[in-house]
C-alpha cells in the first residue's frame, strides 16, 4: 500500500483501539519500525493522534469516527473470516437483517446463491446483492450518511418496525463486556437499535481491533447479543468475559 494508505490504516488502528505500541503497529500496519516511527510523527504533527514515547494514543477517541475507507484498510483478512463464519448460519428460507459496515459487507458477499431475504440500511451490502436473483434485497429510505454508506433517521428506523427476523448481523466501532456494541454517533445507534428490535436473536461481528474498544454511545447491549463473531487475534481474556456474560462466542482461525 502507498503511504496515504498506509497512514489511513494507522489513524484507524489506533482509533478503534484507543492506543498501540509501535511494535503492535508492525505487524498490523505492514510496515518497518524506521517507517512507521515517521508516519506516527507526521500524524501527531498534523493532529491526527498523538504519539509519545513509542505509543500512538487516539485524540478523539469516543467522538472521532474513521472513515469507511480507512475502516476497511483494517483487519481486511480477519474480517472476511469473519464474513464467512456468519454466513454459515443463514439458511435457505431466512429473512436476515444486515446493518452497515465493512464486517457484514463481507458477510453479506458470502450471501450469494442462497435463497433469503435481507432487511437492510447498508447501500453498499444491498448493491452487493443486488445481482443475486435467488436474494431478495429490501433496503431502507432515509439519509445518506456517508461515514457508513448507509441509510439513517426516522424513516430508516419505520423501515424496522412490525419486522421479525430470526437474526440481525450487526457491528459497531467497538465492543466491551460493560458496554456491548458502541458507536460514536446518534443517528448510528438509533437506526442499530430499531435493527436489534426487529431480531430475535443479534450476532454480533466484531474483528479483533474492535475488542475492548468503545465509543460514545452503546448500540446494543452485551445482554442483547446473543453471539459473537471475532478472529484469534483477539483479547483470550476479553474473550472469556464475554462468554462469562452469556454470549456466546466464535473465535474464527486467521490461517489460511
Amino acid at each position: 500500500m502507498d503511504k496515504a494508505e498506509r497512514q489511513q490504516r494507522i489513524v484507524a488502528i489506533v482509533q478503534q483501539r484507543g492506543e498501540a505500541r509501535l511494535a503492535d503497529l508492525e505487524a498490523d500496519a505492514g510496515a518497518s519500525a524506521v517507517t512507521l516511527r515517521r508516519d506516527l510523527r507526521e500524524l501527531a504533527a498534523r493532529g491526527r493522534i498523538s504519539y509519545v514515547r513509542g505509543v500512538a494514543r487516539a485524540r478523539t477517541r469516543h467522538t472521532l469516527e474513521p472513515s469507511f475507507h480507512e475502516k476497511s484498510l483494517v483487519a481486511m483478512t480477519e474480517k472476511a473470516l469473519i464474513g464467512r463464519a456468519a454466513a454459515e448460519l443463514v439458511m435457505d428460507g431466512d429473512a436476515v437483517i444486515i446493518g452497515p459496515g465493512t464486517t457484514t459487507l463481507e458477510f453479506a458477499t458470502q450471501l450469494v446463491g442462497r435463497h433469503i431475504q435481507v432487511w437492510t440500511n447498508s447501500i453498499l451490502v444491498a448493491d452487493a446483492l443486488a445481482d443475486a436473483a435467488t436474494v431478495d434485497v429490501h433496503l431502507a429510505g432515509g439519509e445518506v450518511r456517508g461515514a457508513t454508506r448507509s441509510l439513517v433517521g426516522s424513516r430508516a428506523e419505520r423501515f424496522f418496525n412490525g419486522l421479525r427476523a430470526p437474526l440481525a448481523f450487526l457491528s459497531g466501532n467497538g465492543f466491551t463486556v460493560e458496554r456491548g456494541l458502541t458507536t460514536p454517533n446518534a443517528r448510528v445507534a438509533e437506526i442499530d437499535r430499531a435493527m436489534a428490535a426487529a431480531a430475535a436473536e443479534v450476532v454480533a461481528l466484531v474483528d479483533h481491533t474492535k475488542i475492548g474498544a468503545e465509543s460514545l454511545i452503546t448500540t446494543v447491549s452485551t445482554s442483547h447479543v446473543s453471539r459473537l463473531i471475532t478472529d484469534d487475534a483477539a483479547s483470550s481474556v476479553l474473550v472469556e468475559q464475554a462468554r462469562r456474560a452469556g454470549v456466546q462466542v466464535e473465535v474464527v482461525s486467521g490461517v489460511g
